[in-house]
């Protein structure tokens, strides 16, 4: 990939997450979200998800707000080297979902697990190897400070 397309490639995974995510923000939008997703599991062939209690909806929220406030950043200011932060985040996610999965999770995990596999593989490797590791875009990153 062209490196002047990474920061497109940036933008669009943080639109995506932003989309996907805001519902996770608050307890009121969470509460609605759950009940979608529950359903959305029974159609899948999956039972309804179980109840949240106040520390599982905390929990969600706290997660939700996180990934809308790196969602945000991304969109204003989609550095290249995100692209990296990012797919390894969805790299750790996607275990996560893994596990999950393995220890009996509804099938509505396929639905978050395909994507997140996704969007973490064209970001890792739309970066080159050596920029991962932190060489290339930092001098970049310099440069572009010192041309203000």
């Amino acid at each position: 990939m062209k490196t002047s397309n990474i920061p497109k490639l940036v933008r669009a995974s943080a639109a995506y997450d932003l989309v996907l995510t805001a519902p996770f923000a608050t307890p009121w939008t969470f509460a609605i979200a759950h009940g979608n997703l529950s359903a959305l599991n029974q159609a899948l062939g999956g039972t309804p998800l179980p109840a949240f209690g106040t520390l599982h909806v905390l929990f969600a929220c706290m997660m939700g707000c996180i990934v809308l406030m790196w969602s945000w950043l991304r969109l204003r200011d989609p550095q290249p080297q995100f692209a990296t932060y990012d797919g390894a985040g969805r790299f750790m996610f996607s275990s996560c979902f893994a596990w999950a999965l393995a220890n009996g999770g509804p099938p509505l995990l396929w639905l978050f697990i395909v994507p997140e596999v996704a969007w973490g593989v064209a970001q890792w490797y739309a970066v080159p190897p050596l920029s991962r590791m932190g060489r290339g875009y930092a001098s970049a990153t310099f440069d572009r400070c010192q041309q203000r």
